[in-house]
């Protein structure tokens, strides 16, 4: 039997990688942008091979903090990476919801959706996403409200249903981990108040009214309450191919058609590194799978190092640690921009979806910026 320390550190770390796999993760408005962009109409008048640039492509970043780099740099960096992405032709930028981890700064995703939303003019701005169970449902539209009000018909509300990482943040935030299976009626509740459908005899203001495409991080039972929903899901991670199939298969074949979604909408989510070298490219994963190995071990989220670090003789790890390490380099999207087209096409073929969430985190910014600009020519996205 494990010690109750070791057990705390392995529970952590499990909650770590549930969390970061929903990151890696609407009215008629909603319906008409589905109908008119539809991989699967489009996919009629495209050749064979083209289902990439059939897609759409979108970012969540979740303002990892780097060594040497403090949090206030880390979500100033998220500001300025949604200004490139909009110039690349990107459809939508994410942030995301993680309370008291050193190595991610983003721990009011509203808050900083308005800032992003503030310095665009076109591409979308959403969460991916609040963890809903961690507020009241009531909260969550107010504030979705103000930002929709401010932004008109550019806001996205990706929910969550994780709740804190530690013993510590949940009590904090005055939660514990049984809050999670009430996400179903919470969400319920929280669409309600966009459509004034309250028992409460309260409104929502100024969300009342406004329509702010919901989307459902699916994990666990998450493909199931999108699908009885009517919403649309993001699922992750594009690692487990058979377990994301399945619970895309899931998803389909369980959809409701709601006022939010007439029909199925699946967004796939993970990393997608790109370089002019397979070697540059896998350089670009390293700090991401060190910091997931050393969590899984230490029961902590650190921030990113420098490759070279990690790579050089004076890193040292133990088996244990270099297992992780090693798994977590395995099986994401990277290379040159030929391999990843084609690594591209399989995942779209293979799971049919109507777009795909880059999750991508990395120590070397100017690495990642590239990376999503050698992406953008792959997907064939149009400049804004």
């Amino acid at each position: 039997m494990p010690a109750p320390q070791t057990s705390r550190i392995i529970e952590t770390a499990e909650e770590i990688s549930r969390e970061t796999a929903e990151t890696e993760a609407s009215g008629a408005a909603m319906q008409d942008e589905q109908e008119r962009t539809s991989p699967r109409e489009r996919d009629v008048h495209q050749p064979e091979g083209s289902r990439v640039e059939a897609t759409r492509f979108s970012v969540l970043d979740r303002s990892r903090t780097r060594e040497g780099h403090d949090g206030p740099e880390a979500l100033r960096d998220t500001v300025r990476l949604a200004k490139e992405l909009e110039g690349l032709g990107y459809h939508r930028l994410w942030v995301s919801e993680h309370h008291g981890v050193p190595g991610v700064a983003g721990s009011a995703p509203t808050v900083l959706a308005a800032a992003v939303a503030a310095a665009t003019r076109t591409i979308r701005v959403g969460t991916g996403g609040v963890m809903l169970p961690n507020h009241q449902p009531l909260i969550v539209a107010e504030q979705f409200g103000v930002l929709e009000a401010l932004f008109p018909g550019r806001i996205d509300m990706g929910l969550g249903r994780s709740v804190g990482f530690t013993d510590g943040v949940r009590k904090a935030l005055g939660r514990d981990k049984h809050n999670a299976e009430d996400f179903a009626a919470q969400l319920t509740e929280l669409l309600g108040w966009f459509r004034g459908t309250s028992d409460t005899g309260a409104h929502a203001r100024p969300a009342e009214g406004l329509t702010v495409p919901p989307y459902v991080l699916a994990i666990g039972e998450g493909a199931t309450i999108a699908a009885q929903a009517g919403l649309p899901m993001v699922i992750g991670d594009i690692r487990s191919r058979e377990k994301m199939l399945r619970g895309i298969d899931h998803y389909r074949s369980s959809f409701r058609p709601s006022v939010w979604s007439s029909e199925p909408y699946v967004v796939v989510s993970g990393t997608i590194a790109v370089a002019e070298t397979p070697e540059a490219a896998r350089r670009l994963l390293i700090p991401e799978a060190w910091s997931m190995a050393y969590s899984r071990t230490h029961g902590t989220f650190p921030p990113l190092p420098p490759a070279e670090r990690v790579e050089s003789p004076a890193m040292t790890m133990t088996e244990k640690e270099r297992g992780f390490y090693e798994s977590g380099l395995q099986g994401h999207i990277h290379g040159t921009e030929e391999q990843v087209a084609e690594e591209l096409e399989v995942l779209l073929k293979e799971s049919g979806a109507q777009e795909v969430l880059v999750t991508t985190s990395t120590y070397d910014r100017d690495g990642l910026l590239d990376s999503y600009r050698r992406l953008a020519r792959v997907a064939g996205l149009a400049a804004a």
